[in-house]
């Protein structure tokens, strides 16, 4: 996948700087149809191989578009969109941050198992500690990815202190802040006075939450560019992008059609959903990790030289749900309701 092309090599000129695009700015472009495409089949209930790209079955990458990752799918559909709670904004924010706070569905699974309706009206810190202490004894309860770190508020374990920092932010109005708000950024700032809560942290928080019914903010009013992106962003473009990756990431979205065209690649977005700054963001995060083996000799910010997660099909039911008022409409269902397409396995 990754050919050398020569208009690549051209100048481009953002934020005030010149850029000169490394070869591995065309495999990003090369990456997001292949990956992209790979998505589209799978929905489409096509058997393997997806993909003639021996990285690509090989190895772990996350979808192109965020939203329509399995953690975000299981976010949007069970913890979201559940029609018992969907229309309580507290009980939203607080399902959803706490669903965060893990990132990880066995998680999750096991709080509803034993909790039965998670609502903030019916919040028991004790309760909470107790079955997350008997999970944790078994295995971890958290993901690998966006970890937070523990806030120093008083307790014994990270998990403790993790709940006590989301009764914080409940007890402190943040729901009625997410129900009025009109923008991403009034809730980011919010969000990132919140002890551990970061800048990286904070946005993703925030893009979240502007899943929900509360909220209706345009995805393309800002970034935060993490770790991963910032590596991703040094090898496509080297040092000199170096503390403009927000508008580097601005440049891939309103450029993106362009490029597309210009190395003959056939993307048509999700559903006709063109990328989003977030998506822009998670897909240089990725771009990093497949130029570990498809460009060895591109340099990063990290050193990373290898990619640690192997490709296994989930035997999971693939879905594709998405905020209603996105208004998606997929092809190969359209008597499907807008943004929604039907299970396949």
């Amino acid at each position: 996948m990754p050919v050398q092309n020569d208009e690549n090599s051209r100048p481009i000129e953002i934020a005030g700087r010149t850029l000169t695009p490394t070869p591995v700015f065309d495999t990003y472009w090369r990456f997001t149809a292949a990956r992209q495409a790979i998505y589209l089949a799978r929905l489409q209930g096509l058997g393997e191989p997806w993909s003639d790209d021996p990285i690509l079955r090989d190895y772990r990458f996350t979808n192109v578009y965020r939203a329509a990752d399995r953690v975000s799918q299981y976010l949007i559909q069970r913890v979201i969109y559940d029609s018992d709670v969907s229309d309580d904004p507290e009980n939203v924010v607080f399902r959803v941050l706490l669903f965060k706070l893990f990132n990880r569905i066995p998680t999750w699974r096991t709080l509803e198992h034993e909790l039965g309706g998670i609502e903030w009206r019916t919040f028991n810190f004790s309760r909470y500690c107790h079955v997350l202490d008997a999970a944790a004894a078994d295995g971890p309860i958290y993901s690998a990815a966006y970890l937070m770190p523990p806030p120093k508020l008083g307790e014994r374990s990270k998990h403790h202190n993790h709940l006590r920092l989301l009764e914080q932010i409940m007890r402190d109005g943040f729901p009625r802040l997410v129900a009025s708000s009109k923008t991403l950024t009034g809730i980011y700032e919010r969000l990132i006075k919140y002890p551990s809560v970061g800048r990286f942290l904070g946005f993703q928080y925030t893009v979240d939450l502007n899943y929900t019914p509360l909220m209706a903010a345009c995805e393309n009013q800002f970034v935060v560019a993490g770790p991963g992106a910032c590596d991703g962003v040094r090898k496509c473009f080297g040092s000199e992008a170096s503390g403009i990756e927000p508008e580097v990431i601005r440049y891939m979205v309103e450029h993106q059609d362009l490029h597309f065209e210009r190395l003959g690649l056939e993307f048509d977005g999700l559903f006709g959903r063109s990328l989003h700054l977030i998506d822009c963001q998670n897909l240089f995060c990725e771009v990093d990790k497949y130029a570990r083996v498809a460009h060895p000799e591109a340099a990063g910010i990290s050193g990373r030289k290898r990619i640690k997660q192997k490709f296994r099909p989930s035997r999971e039911q693939l879905a594709a749900v998405f905020p209603p008022r996105w208004g998606l409409v997929s092809t190969p269902a359209a008597s499907a309701p807008a943004g929604q397409m039907p299970l396949w396995a």
